[in-house]
């Protein structure tokens, strides 16, 4: 079934049990030339140099401090070609990739692909053509290419419930739960991000010294769980029982599945895992996210 081609949505399927499917925004970008390997192995916090032809890793983008500029899959085409994709502006993963860009046998081409994401059990042996075909920490494949097709025989999902899936597995999103001031510490990206072993990448000081010291964030990436429905934004304060403020809101989304409201938000590291806490007036429980 081609992207363009998918028939109404479904009755909602629960991915722990079964797969779905439905067509989502990613940001592309071809990275090639004689020094592409090289160069993105400096640049991202993954190793790349292990990657061979059609192999995927996810990896982040950091600023010289350390904080995030983008969180992004890398997939290795050839020897010499390698895509990154993103859920941010492209824009600015060029802008940042650029910067570095001092002598260096490289080019950068937007691309103009489209995306299935394949989520549930069994989502990696569905029948799907694309480009790229690249595994997500929250279980399923993405879809990638200029004209990504999935078998008939998989449901399509809404996109509400895909970014409930998103929500409840704990995965970040860029420009939402994550932006430039995040270290991924607190994003609680680092253990499918970063390689520790490649050498040298921009930003790898204070994520190395955090891993070796077992340094603590200030605050963490948390799972928020409502069994009713509630209408949360980004940016709505998060309290304990006693009326303490202890973190904000990044993103919330009804799940129909589960009949509750799930959300992510950053709670300060002192409170202890899973917590009672207030939510815009309505109780909920927080807990760590799934890793």
């Amino acid at each position: 079934m081609a992207w363009h081609d998918w028939p109404g949505v479904n009755t909602p399927v629960d991915l722990s049990i079964a797969v779905g499917a439905c067509p989502t925004e990613r940001a592309v970008l071809a990275v090639a030339g004689p020094d592409a390997e090289a160069f993105l192995q400096g640049q991202l916090s993954q190793d790349v140099a292990g990657l061979a032809p059609g192999q995927c890793a996810w990896s982040l983008i950091l600023q010289p401090q350390g904080r995030i500029d983008a969180l992004v899959r890398v997939s290795r085409q050839a020897a010499d070609r390698f895509i990154l994709d993103t859920d941010g502006p492209l824009e600015q993963v060029t802008a940042r990739l650029q910067r570095f860009m001092l002598r260096t046998d490289v080019t950068l081409d937007p691309l103009q692909w489209q995306c299935i994401a394949v989520r549930g059990p069994g989502a990696e042996q569905a029948a799907v053509s694309g480009e790229v075909v690249g595994p997500v920490p929250t279980g399923g494949v993405d879809v990638l290419g200029p004209a990504p097709a999935v078998s008939n025989d998989v449901p399509r999902i809404s996109p509400e419930a895909l970014e409930a899936h998103r929500i409840r597995c704990g995965f970040p999103r860029m420009g939402v739960d994550i932006d430039e001031r995040t270290i991924p510490a607190e994003a609680e990206v680092v253990p499918f991000t970063v390689s520790f072993t490649k050498g040298c990448f921009t930003g790898q000081e204070l994520v190395a010294r955090m891993d070796s010291r077992g340094s603590t964030a200030p605050r963490y990436l948390r799972l928020l769980t409502l069994d009713h429905r509630a209408e949360l934004a980004s940016g709505d304060s998060v309290a304990s029982s006693d009326g303490a403020e202890i973190g904000t809101i990044t993103s919330a989304a009804w799940d129909a599945v589960t009949g509750s409201t799930v959300a992510l938000g950053y709670i300060k590291r002192a409170v202890e895992m899973p917590a009672e806490v207030c939510v815009a007036d309505y109780s909920a429980q927080a807990s760590a996210v799934p890793r």
